[in-house]
């Protein structure tokens, strides 16, 4: 009797411990499920996140290289296709805060330069500039050219529809106020 009442506790100890186990297991595997399953959610969040800030980011880079930048000059208005580069797109989210006024004075009998309000992340390259082109030099400083020149410079864009001799006769010879905004 000794024997069985022996042999049926030591039958119930590896139950319960079987079961508890069995228990531990089917928990382990539950909560490694669980986790897995956290996991691919916030994988899912991450590339839907990702996705959609890939998206604003094309539309909003998009958006920036689609942008035209309109210069004032008295009653008349020229329209510039801006570069693709940092500092055309800082251009534009200034100008997207308001317009800009800028005093420019003539140089050398080839442009016109004048101050922006804030200084412009640079993109300097050697380029040979001609009538019509945008430039940014020094970082701060905003220059239309109406002829030819040669240095290291940032470009922001280019004059559209526009003949040197009309540049000439709109710039004047002498100082102009211009007001730029972005279309």
């Amino acid at each position: 009797m000794k024997i069985k009442l022996s042999l049926l506790i030591s039958f119930v100890f590896l139950c319960c411990t079987a079961c508890s186990n069995a228990q531990s297991s089917s928990s382990a595997a539950e909560k490694s499920s669980e986790a897995s399953s956290v996991v691919q959610t916030t994988a899912s969040h991450t590339d839907s996140s990702s996705q959609q800030t890939t998206s604003e980011s094309k539309t909003n880079s998009k958006e920036d290289s689609e942008a035209k930048l309109l210069i004032s000059v008295g009653d008349t208005q020229l329209t510039a296709t801006l570069a693709d580069n940092s500092s055309a797109k800082a251009l534009v989210e200034l100008l997207k805060q308001g317009d800009i006024t800028v005093d420019m004075s003539d140089y050398s009998n080839f442009e016109k330069v004048g101050e922006l309000p804030e200084e412009l992340p640079r993109n300097d390259e050697h380029i040979d500039t001609d009538y019509g082109d945008i430039i940014l030099y020094l970082g701060k400083r905003f220059v239309i050219y109406y002829d030819k020149n040669s240095w290291d410079f940032t470009r922001l864009g280019r004059l559209e529809n526009i003949t040197q001799e009309e540049l000439k006769d709109i710039l004047g010879d002498g100082d102009v106020t211009v007001t730029l905004s972005v279309k």
